[in-house]
């Protein structure tokens, strides 16, 4: 076993630990080791935006996770992929950037986290931001490492879209991630150039060169290694070998919504009788660790179109399509490579409150069906109608010992009867807008038709047809000690313990409204002012 030793030792090179590590190495008196379980991120599967339609269904650079079945699913397993490679799922998402709803960063605060307002969080996305799309104004920032722009080639369906919206009495908002975010918008994105541009992109290749940065992949950690309550080191696997590497300041946790609770467990930490039933020695009983488990559940309303210069698909033309937009990529960095295929956002209300909207819109433009597991022939676009507010709480368990197994994950979809409701009317919303007489020119058959009006009809398909927005948060809540289930306090520390923190979505105490990509970074961002002493710590 080789041992080194470094100021911090971040775990996990996802969106989160990719900021953290690049933000703390630009103290050339700091050690930064960063370990991700992964491998670097240089394919072209992950350079080219289109790319993501093929990493997620094929589990390219994914751990590939599935959940135990789910009694709101009729049974059937959910499907969790995330990234396993630098930038982590940064590196095989839809690259939306959405910030959420400041009423969502208002009820943090509300919680007992002193500092986690909308006012108090806003000039972290500002930092972390350089702002193709708007400038910089009150709410957008410029200079910041991740690059946010427009699409480069939309497709024209966005356009038809959009007007199917206002049909419906959807206004058409030029940013929301600015003062509003009711409305439906032209999608934001992290790409650059017509490329992705991933958290590693962004925060840990401007330091590579760097002496005091140590970036070691395929290193999957293993343990947290103690001297009594304190982190002092952590254990990994290279390709089978093992590696301790100690922390001489502190252990950051960024291995997400799985992986950080994981090794919280696997290292002694979390809900008692659970470990001792798997022989792990307590080291600090946390009953939140891995609880509180929350996920976007969202649906699909496909249809199938003769637009097939407009829509992606499966024909000769769109293949020879396909194949001149190679082209026009690898030339010119522009047409269909550099669509995410998720191109339009809104954001809606069931409840008529345009200041907290409870759904989602995302226009796509192909067939997305069982997260494009399922092949269709043909052309077609998709509109996902997401909850963004679920009251279900599921977790996150281990089924042994052993490092190597991936966790029982279990999302608790439609567990709690409100969701289901509400996302019923969100999709007969999303139904009407879809039979809108904008969209006329480009609508084709329903892959499976619905009546907006039969409920028993669409919460049926729902439970058959819905699955994961790919945004699990909230395992390791942050709250004040008073609170049984927080697991890290409004610094990120990891209650009852020293020289420890957990900095990525894990830490949510609620879901936002919108994408978690550019909520995670804030969070990063504003973990490592923490650790410097530089953000306000307001009263305990």
């Amino acid at each position: 076993m080789s041992h080194q030793a470094f100021d911090y030792v971040v775990v996990g090179a996802g969106s989160a630990g990719c900021c953290v590590a690049g933000r703390l190495s630009e103290d050339a008196g700091l050690s930064v080791c960063l370990l991700e379980a992964g491998g670097p991120d240089h394919s072209v599967f992950i350079k080219a935006p289109l790319g993501f339609a093929a990493t997620a269904p094929l589990n390219i650079h994914s751990w590939g996770y599935n959940t135990i079945p789910q009694a709101g699913f009729k049974g059937r397993r959910g499907f969790q992929p995330r990234g396993k490679v630098m930038g982590g799922s940064s590196s095989v998402n839809a690259m939306v950037y959405t910030r959420g709803n400041a009423n969502d960063y208002n009820s943090w605060d509300a919680l007992g986290n002193a500092g986690w307002s909308y006012q108090d969080v806003l000039p972290y996305f500002k930092k972390s931001e350089h702002n193709e799309c708007f400038g910089a104004n009150d709410y957008r920032g410029v200079g910041g490492p991740l690059n946010v722009s427009f699409l480069r080639s939309p497709s024209p369906l966005n356009e038809a879209f959009i007007q199917a919206c206002n049909e419906q009495g959807i206004p058409t908002n030029p940013d929301y991630n600015g003062a509003t975010q009711f409305g439906v918008s032209p999608g934001q994105v992290t790409q650059k150039n017509g490329e992705r541009w991933n958290a590693a992109r962004a925060y840990v290749d401007p330091h590579r060169h760097q002496t005091n940065l140590t970036v070691v992949t395929h290193a999957h950690a293993t343990q947290i290694v103690w001297e009594g309550k304190r982190a002092v080191a952590v254990k990994y696997m290279v390709h089978g070998v093992h590696h301790e590497v100690r922390a001489n300041k502190e252990v950051i946790l960024s291995g997400g919504a799985f992986g950080s609770p994981q090794l919280l467990m696997l290292s002694g930490v979390g809900p008692a009788l659970h470990l001792q039933d798997l022989g792990i020695p307590v080291v600090h009983e946390l009953p939140g660790v891995g609880r509180n488990l929350q996920d976007h559940v969202t649906t699909v309303l496909i249809y199938k179109t003769q637009k097939v210069n407009d829509a992606m698909g499966y024909s000769l033309k769109g293949t020879w399509n396909m194949l001149k937009a190679m082209w026009q990529w690898r030339t010119q960095r522009k047409g269909w490579i550099t669509s995410n295929v998720s191109e339009t956002q809104g954001f809606v209300s069931t409840q008529s409150n345009e200041a907290h909207p409870d759904i989602q819109l995302a226009l796509c433009t192909g067939v997305i069906d069982d997260h494009a597991r399922k092949f269709h022939a043909g052309h077609g676009y998709t509109l996902h109608v997401t909850l963004m507010r679920p009251k279900s709480r599921g977790s996150v368990s281990l089924i042994s010992r052993n490092p190597m197994d991936k966790p029982r994950i279990d999302p608790a979809f439609f567990q709690h009867p409100q969701d289901m409701a509400t996302l019923i009317k969100g999709t007969q919303m999303g139904l009407r807008i879809m039979q809108s007489a904008a969209l006329k020119a480009y609508r084709g058959d329903m892959l499976y038709p619905l009546e907006a009006q039969d409920t028993a009809q669409i919460e049926d398909f729902l439970r058959d047809h819905s699955d994961t927005e790919y945004h699990p948060v909230g395992t390791c809540k942050m709250g004040p000690s008073t609170d049984p289930m927080a697991v890290v306090d409004s610094q990120l520390r990891v209650h009852g313990l020293q020289a420890l923190r957990v900095i990525d979505a894990s830490v949510m105490p609620h879901l936002v409204t919108g994408n978690t990509n550019a909520p995670t970074l804030m969070i990063a961002e504003k973990g490592v002012d923490f650790i410097r002493g530089l953000a306000p710590t307001h009263a305990a």
